[in-house]
């Protein structure tokens, strides 16, 4: 289990889980990408296909329009269109399509996100039985404030992770990415179940790192004259309650 209390590595672990949280309030997680359990972002990026530094954006371009092309004429290989998504934002994060300095996609950058959108919709479109969810954290990332900034794009996505890889770390990923969309009700789901998976002696201060991100992302819409999306659904993983049998009015 990632949370073992007996694990040796444990407490390292969990301090991550808040670093993350501090680095996603100071801008966005570009290097490891938001939600993956070891990897995601680049480092997802770099380990499925080749690192970024040693591959030219010509390289990149060309396997993007294969993998592309390769879909197209099968329409209904859902595998290829998640490949395909990958494969842009490989190329949005490689030469001059991501500012490393700022930590931010270029307009090039940003273009070629949207295009790995296109392709992650069609793979969505054909309802796989259990989403990619490693596509789905480089997902996250190009819906980021840094990339695409469509942060309810981003939750959905997240949600795919947290229902494969359910625990602290991913649904306290979920809460501060509901939030910032607005949707004030899941970020609150979210921030409860992430307070459940984690260890008792670390649940205060993720708590305040929560609450913290919450009042940042609510100022942050007031600033921006938006309201908050009410979201009464349930998060993935949390127990549904049974109705009763009582008869209506």
């Amino acid at each position: 289990m990632l949370f073992d209390l007996r694990g040796s590595g444990r407490r390292t672990t969990v301090k991550a889980v808040y670093i993350l949280l501090a680095v996603l309030m100071g801008g966005g997680l570009i290097l490891f990408g938001i939600g993956g359990s070891v990897s995601g972002g680049l480092v997802d990026a770099i380990t499925e296909g080749g690192s970024t530094a040693n591959t030219s954006v010509d390289a990149y371009r060309k396997r993007a329009q294969e993998l592309e092309a390769k879909a197209r004429a099968s329409p209904k290989a859902a595998a290829t269109w998640a490949a395909a998504a990958r494969a842009r934002f490989q190329l949005a994060s490689a030469g001059d399509f991501f500012d490393q300095s700022t930590g931010a996609f270029t307009a090039e950058g940003k273009a070629q996100l949207a295009a790995a959108g296109k392709d992650w919709e069609r793979y969505l479109a054909l309802n796989p039985k259990r989403p990619d969810d490693s596509v789905a954290s480089l997902m996250v990332q190009a819906y980021g404030q840094s990339g695409l900034n469509d942060p309810a794009k981003a939750v959905t996505a997240q949600e795919m992770i947290t229902e494969a890889r359910p625990g602290d770390k991913t649904f306290a990923t979920l809460a501060f990415l509901a939030y910032q969309a607005g949707q004030t009700r899941k970020g609150d789901l979210a921030t409860q179940r992430a307070l459940d998976e984690a260890d008792p002696a670390d649940r205060k201060t993720l708590k305040s790192e929560l609450q913290q991100a919450k009042q940042q992302a609510l100022a942050q819409q007031v600033q921006q004259g938006t309201t908050p999306t009410p979201t009464p659904t349930a998060t993935p993983g949390s127990k549904k309650k049974k109705k009763s049998g009582g008869g209506g009015g």
